[in-house]
């Protein structure tokens, strides 16, 4: 029905007689003429009906916005000084001959020409998918998974399907649950990502293997979560760490090469703790240049108890972040704001000192805090962190953790807000995770359980667990973790001495992951794999906001499809084949 797409003609068609299917995408009506833009998956063109054909207008009178249809015509040159330098197309229109409505378009329930809620956005997203962005999108997105394929065939891997439905295993977050009809009272668990399945082909011999694969997480949603998610799921045999961050950085360097003409040079390397020290973030965006100063040491002896307490506590953390030359600029109400932005991540406060005059020393600063810092404190203070006049300097002090996670969000807030982010790409490998981290009492797997530590022997693991490094890394890529990965376990006795630390007993690991342990005492080799998040990865890539606007039919905030309406309710013959009894209060039925 089409013997060229709209957004193929250009000059090379001038003189070349087409037949075009698409919609109507704007329509105007100019001294007794008629124009339409065109627009199919391809892009737009003008489309000009001349009122000589009086059938022919007649029917081009009828067009309205979303019309489906088709015409031919022949392409022309647009005189020079009608030339659209907006539109791929624009040096070119169609002179329409025949036209055909193939379809017509009530009312358009929303107008992606305007702002629209997203929540309208998703009920009709079939239109939305028609506005040129969204369908570039998907286009963008389609051409990042060709080309991750064909560099992973090229270089050796076998793409192999895992099964979706499976057995629990913890993974961070919650899992779905599948009721079996067959098996009565048992559930399947779709899986949050192919970690055992993947680890079991290394041990089957397939050495090289990818997958592009759905994941699922019961967990609350944000701009980069979807409760279904896609990953470039990766796993090799006999490579080391280095080994598989090269393929990976070499496989992303080139699809910013291929796909947008960027080149992101070599990634550097950070470790964890450097992360965490410098930038409060285990992703950093390194685009931003404000970073956090420790200054524990220049406060132990201070007065001051909401500095001295975490000064002087092995577990706290006392740090510094300086924004250059906004002294003047950030007012005690901004002040305000902020002290209630990092309240959210626990901060009990947040003190501040204004330079507003380096050379007359004590008298140039002000801060409602200065009258508990000694002068040699201060002076500290001010030369560690490099201060001038007309800086800020803002402090967090608390357990390490509430530091590092407040000043790392207000850091990012602040160098939005002050246009320091720079206009570019930075790339970055994360390593050197610690193995376990404590909450509440107990030690739980930084990344997986089956992450393997770094030199150390599951007796010295045991020995002094919180001690241990991790073989993990991470891609991160403008202050978004677009990959991570580590080296497998592939030791029984060091699964099982990590099984140990984290408290699951040797019954409860054999229930959970028998076959992998069973699996791990038939020569199972080395192996190691990275995972993508392609949506975050594909978000980043066209400038997206959100990763709901690179997947064609996302869930919102609250994991519903208000496009099909679900989750729905089952029926009672369903409930009931499936063994499976609904309860309710009445505030959980209310609550939809």
């Amino acid at each position: 029905m089409r013997s060229h797409y709209c957004g193929q003609l250009d000059q090379a068609t001038v003189a070349t007689h087409v037949t075009l299917s698409g919609w109507v995408h704007k329509r105007r009506d100019l001294g007794g003429l008629i124009f339409i833009d065109m627009r199919d998956r391809t892009g737009i063109v003008q489309v000009v009906f001349d009122p000589d054909q009086a059938e022919l207008f007649e029917t081009a009178n009828k067009l309205r916005q979303e019309f489906c249809i088709q015409l031919r015509g022949e392409v022309r040159a647009r005189p020079e000084s009608q030339v659209n330098a907006n539109m791929a197309t624009g040096a070119v229109e169609v002179i329409a001959t025949e036209l055909t409505i193939l379809n017509r378009s009530a009312p358009l329930p929303i107008d992606y020409n305007q702002q629209v809620s997203e929540e309208q956005r998703l009920r009709y997203r079939y239109i939305d998918l028609r506005r040129p962005n969204m369908s570039h999108n998907l286009q963008f997105r389609a051409k990042v998974t060709s080309a991750v394929r064909r560099f992973l065939d090229d270089a050796g891997f076998l793409d192999i399907e895992t099964p979706m439905l499976t057995r629990a295993t913890p993974e961070g977050a919650r899992d779905y649950l599948v009721p079996s009809r067959t098996h009565k009272g048992k559930f399947f668990a779709l899986p949050q990502s192919p970690q055992l399945f993947k680890q079991l082909l290394m041990m089957s011999g397939f050495d090289r293997y990818y997958q592009i694969v759905k994941c699922f997480r019961d967990e609350d949603l944000r701009a980069d979560r979807q409760p279904e998610f896609t990953q470039i799921d990766i796993e090799t045999s006999f490579m080391s760490a280095d080994q598989v961050m090269e393929i990976t950085e070499t496989m992303v360097r080139g699809l910013f090469q291929q796909l947008l003409n960027i080149d992101l040079g070599d990634f550097p390397r950070m470790s964890w703790h450097e992360a965490m020290r410098r930038f409060g973030s285990d992703k950093p965006d390194l685009r931003n240049p404000l970073e956090l100063v420790d200054v524990a040491d220049l406060l132990t002896e201070v007065e001051f108890k909401v500095f001295a307490g975490p000064a002087n506590d092995p577990k706290g953390r006392v740090a510094a972040l300086k924004v250059p030359g906004q002294a003047a600029a950030i007012t005690r109400k901004m002040i305000d704001e902020y002290t209630q932005f990092v309240g959210i991540y626990g901060a009990k406060g947040l003190a501040w000192l204004k330079v507003n005059d380096l050379e007359a020393g004590r008298d140039g600063i002000q801060s409602p805090v200065l009258k508990f810092i000694p002068d040699d404190a201060l002076n500290g203070i001010l030369e560690r962190t490099a201060a001038k006049t007309g800086d800020i300097i803002f402090f967090g002090a608390d357990s390490a953790t509430v530091v590092a996670e407040a000043l790392g969000a207000l850091r990012l807030k602040l160098g939005e807000a002050f246009g320091l982010v720079a206009d570019e790409w930075r790339p970055l490998w994360v390593v050197d995770f610690p193995m376990f981290e404590e909450h509440d009492g107990q030690l739980h797997a930084i990344h997986h359980p089956f992450t393997a530590p770094v030199g150390v022997t599951p007796e010295q693991l045991k020995a002094e667990p919180s001690a241990a490094l991790s073989n993990a890394y991470d891609m991160v890529l403008n202050g978004v973790e677009v990959g991570g990965g580590s080296v497998r376990i592939h030791d029984n006795a060091m699964q099982q001495a990590v099984f140990e630390i984290l408290g699951i007993d040797a019954a409860e690991a054999q229930e959970k992951f028998g076959f992998l342990l069973d699996a791990l005492q038939y020569g199972a080799p080395p192996h190691a794999g990275l995972a993508f998040g392609l949506d975050r990865l594909v978000m980043l890539m066209v400038g997206a906001s959100s990763i709901r606007d690179v997947i064609a039919f996302p869930k919102t905030t609250t994991a519903a499809c208000v496009l099909t309406d679900a989750p729905g309710v089952a029926n009672a013959e369903a409930l009931q084949e499936l063994n499976v009894a609904v309860t309710l209060s009445e505030q959980d039925s209310n609550a939809d």
